[in-house]
């Protein structure tokens, strides 16, 4: 401290040079963010997975919806206005792919029209990422939509903008309001003009020098980033740096008041509230750099703080002093007195309690934590549309959608699959039937639209007992024609019967009638036979004979016709009425003939024994079903898409739980299919939570044991003692699930949110024990300073909580305003954290820390130093 004191100036200048030198040249940090995206899962993820298929295939587009609200049911003047609207946004050409005219055909108006025709969807397919969707979006209200409608645009990447809207605005709400917040406190606290802006100072050089590092950092090295990032390190540093300063300040003033002069009692103070400072600060720094180990960059982005933890306790070591050296007495000035440094009563008064009858204390603390901990069900939420509000234009789109055609309308599930071959092969096809029959058993699904089902409907023409039943049909009208065929044959026969009559019974002509009648009498055998047996093949072959056999007689007729001029024209009738006889048996016959080739291809095709699908023949390339091929299947037939409609809100929790139970579905009904070897991937908003709440729980777990076992440490080295670090970490634990407890109790039971948002346990956890160990090591760091001096452990402890105890409620209402800051931030994920950390500081401020653990450490007298045994 000698040195930094000799060299204070050119020290601070330095250190501002370089701070604003780094502000000025650091990449923008809010950009950083907004670009890093709201979830930033990893790519093991399902979803994930499914854009990384879609992608490569160049099918990775994003499909945004205009949602049109209407006063009165669809009419030709809104027909036309739709049309227009289409045409206008096709116009715009790239990066739009297509637009789906909700008004262009029956189908598509079923699909995009809602029941009540009041509500109109046209979905918009965008082949760009989420900045150039929005730039689209932005175009769109700007030149295409009519003044006179109502229309709102919605879709995951404007909400996802919205939601970076949000945490911007209230990023730079949370910045005002915690300087002002910050400067009144310590105003109150200090009862001087000239303090106040010695934390300020302090902590706005260490705010923007850390930021920019943490800018250079994500540049260079990858560094995690995401929303939080910036309003953490606003909240923490200038928090926890105000914390720091009132404790720095606090012994300064004391050393001061003990008759020292200015260089010694900057000296003193760093000796004994600087060691603490020191041990608070590695103990934060170590909470922060634990979540470094996290997988999931979100959790990970809030390893920024431990950068700006580290700069903060440079700063304290260097600006701090200066200031106190610059300014010496006058840095109180005007008031004489600070209440920071007047002995605590309320904690005198809870010691009596604490340390005299340490059971009674720590049965009290029990009275007021436990029976909130058996209200906590840990529900969550994943509703990113909670966390903007109904007031954004994406909200209100989806409320429309909602209401107009259901809630899981609005986003469905995307199953995604990708094969090395063709997927839009006959014998594949089928096996897309069967895979939506089985996830439309799932309870909780809606319907589910694919290629075989392209507006969720099933096409029953596919099936084979439905083809059977045409089949059938057609049967029956074969045997119609047999007898047709027979009626005009016999016809003939008796007309040609008369003829030969008067050509004086011509031999030839008595042949051919009686061929005809013994032909007939085939027709009639094998119209019998087709009724009786069904033997379609044998009938062909019948028919074949038969049609060779009218042949002939219509030749012979046509012979006999040019050599009896007199019976000409009669005989040349009477040929062609068994030509046209003739031509009937030739249709009749390839209709039987194509029923037997499909029989065939139905019983030799292992699809229809799966399924009972058939796809006959010509199907796929029909003009009206290349449309629906086109529009579910992509990759040049190789990749295939599904849509499930959920009956749930997509965001909800019962989403979550439907999604997994289609992955599961999904992943059995493939087995044993052409589908077993293909990949197999979920897409949507509901894909992603589920994915979100997978990773977020492992990701919590694991990085809670490394971040506890890591302040363990720490604090068993700081402090000498096993005995220690389990208590204070173990009140900690205590106080944060109690806060988490009763923020359950507000959002989830009071104010009917579906859960606490899913990324708050996770912060609220690390903010809550990162920062709340501050303040034991604040009273356990001066009990170990007083231990010293040869007293008893409980009147050590009495005296350290007298002089610490105002320091640390000062410090609690100072860190718990600052986090306060964040509720009129707008953002609910950031209302939340705030409420947890907010609770927990005061809770352990004003009950945890004085009633529990002096009455543990009294308790273990002695040992509470085991196994190292009390050292200077």
């Amino acid at each position: 401290m000698h040195s930094i004191l000799k060299f204070k100036w050119p020290i601070a200048i330095g250190l501002i040079v370089l701070t604003v030198a780094l502000f000025l040249l650091a990449p923008n940090l809010t950009e950083q963010a907004e670009q890093a995206g709201s979830f930033q899962l990893s790519d093991e993820a399902s979803s994930q997975i499914a854009s990384q298929i879609l992608s490569d295939a160049d099918a990775a587009e994003q499909t945004i919806s205009l949602v049109i609200p209407l006063e009165s049911k669809v009419t030709d003047e809104t027909r036309q206005t739709l049309e227009q609207m289409v045409t206008d946004i096709e116009a715009l050409g790239d990066p739009i792919t297509s637009v789906l005219n909700p008004v262009e055909s029956k189908e598509l108006e079923e699909q995009l029209i809602s029941e009540d025709q009041q509500t109109v969807l046209m979905p918009i397919m965008v082949d760009g990422n989420n900045e150039e969707v929005n730039v689209v979006a932005d175009e769109i209200r700007e030149t295409i939509i009519p003044e006179e409608l109502t229309v709102y645009i919605t879709g995951e990447a404007i909400i996802s903008n919205d939601v970076n809207v949000s945490a911007q605005e209230g990023l730079q709400r949370t910045e005002i309001i915690t300087v002002v917040l910050i400067f009144g406190l310590l105003l109150a606290v200090f009862r001087s003009i000239v303090t106040p802006f010695i934390p300020l100072v302090a902590v706005g050089i260490t705010y923007l020098l850390s930021q920019s590092l943490v800018a250079f950092f994500i540049d260079w090295f990858g560094f995690p980033v995401s929303n939080y990032t910036q309003i953490f390190l606003v909240a923490i540093l200038f928090g926890i740096g105000t914390d720091y300063c009132i404790l720095l300040l606090s012994r300064y003033k004391e050393e001061l008041a003990a008759g020292h002069d200015v260089e010694q009692s900057i000296i003193n103070t760093y000796k004994t509230a600087g060691r603490t400072l020191l041990i608070s600060g590695a103990a934060v720094f170590v909470g922060f750099f634990a979540i470094g180990f996290a997988e999931f960059p979100i959790f990970k982005s809030a390893v920024a703080v431990a950068v700006g933890i580290f700069v903060l306790l440079i700063v304290l070591y260097t600006i701090v002093p200066f200031f106190m050296a610059l300014l010496k007495e006058k840095l109180f000035w005007p008031a004489k007195k600070s209440a920071s440094h007047r002995d605590s009563k309320l904690w005198i008064w809870m010691s009596k309690l604490s340390i005299n009858r340490p059971l009674l204390s720590i049965l009290v603390v029990a009275l007021i934590t436990v029976p909130l901990l058996f209200t906590y069900d840990n529900s969550l939420s994943f509703n990113t549309v909670d966390e903007i509000g109904s007031e954004y234009e994406s909200v209100k789109g989806l409320n429309a959608i909602e209401e107009g055609f259901g809630k899981g309308d609005s986003l469905p599930v995307q199953v995604i699959v990708k094969s090395d071959e063709t997927l839009t092969s006959r014998e594949t096809v089928p096996y897309f039937e069967s895979l939506s029959r089985e996830i439309e058993k799932i309870e909780g699904v809606e319907t589910v639209r694919s290629i075989t089902r392209p507006t969720g409907d099933i096409i029953n023409e596919l099936y084979v007992d439905e083809q059977l039943g045409l089949l059938a049909d057609g049967l029956g009208d074969a045997r119609d024609g047999l007898d047709e065929v027979q009626a005009g044959l016999t016809e003939v026969q008796t007309n040609l019967t008369a003829i030969s009559e008067q050509a004086g019974n011509s031999a030839g002509l008595t042949e051919a009638a009686a061929g005809l009648g013994q032909i007939n009498q085939q027709l009639g055998q094998v119209s019998q036979g087709l009724q009786q047996t069904g033997n379609i093949p044998q009938t062909v072959g019948a028919l074949t004979q038969i049609s060779g056999g009218l042949s002939e007689i219509q030749q012979g007729l046509a012979g006999a016709a040019g050599q009896t001029a007199e019976l000409s024209e009669g005989l040349t009738q009477l040929a062609e009425g068994v030509g046209a006889s003739n031509q009937g048996l030739s249709e009749i016959e390839s209709g039987l003939t194509q029923a037997v080739d499909m029989m065939q291809e139905m019983s030799d095709s292992s699809a229809v024994r799966d399924t009972g699908l058939y796809i006959p023949e010509g199907t796929l390339e029909s003009e009206d079903f290349q449309q629906v091929v086109d529009r579910y299947s992509f990759a040049d037939g190789t990749g295939m898409m599904m849509e499930v409609i959920l009956s749930e809100d997509p965001y909800s929790p019962e989403a979550i739980d439907v999604t997994t139970e289609i992955k599961e579905t999904v992943e059995r009904a493939k087995i044993g299919t052409p589908l077993e070897k293909t990949e197999i991937a979920f897409s949507g908003i509901s894909s992603i939570n589920s994915d979100l709440k997978d990773v977020s729980s492992s990701d919590f777990t694991t990085t809670v044991i490394i971040m506890l076992i890591s302040l363990f440490v720490i604090l068993a080295i700081l402090f000498r003692s096993l005995i220690m670090p389990l208590y204070m970490i173990g009140s900690l634990l205590l106080t944060y699930y109690t806060a988490i407890s009763i923020a359950e109790l507000i959002f989830v039971n009071g104010l009917g949110f579906d859960g606490i948002s899913w990324a708050v346990p996770f912060f609220g956890f690390v903010m809550l024990v990162a920062l709340g160990v501050d303040y034991s090591i604040f009273l356990l760091d001066r009990f170990r300073e007083e231990s010293f001096n040869g007293v008893t452990v409980r009147d050590a402890m009495r005296t350290s909580m007298a002089k610490m105890g105002t320091v640390i409620i000062t410090a609690a209402i100072i860190l718990a305003g600052t986090f306060g800051a964040m509720m009129p931030s707008g953002v609910l994920s950031l209302v939340q954290i705030a409420t947890i950390v907010i609770t927990g500081l005061l809770l352990y401020g004003l009950i945890v820390l004085p009633l529990l653990i002096p009455a543990i450490s009294v308790s273990f007298d002695r040992g509470v130093w085991w196994p190292f045994g009390k050292k200077k």
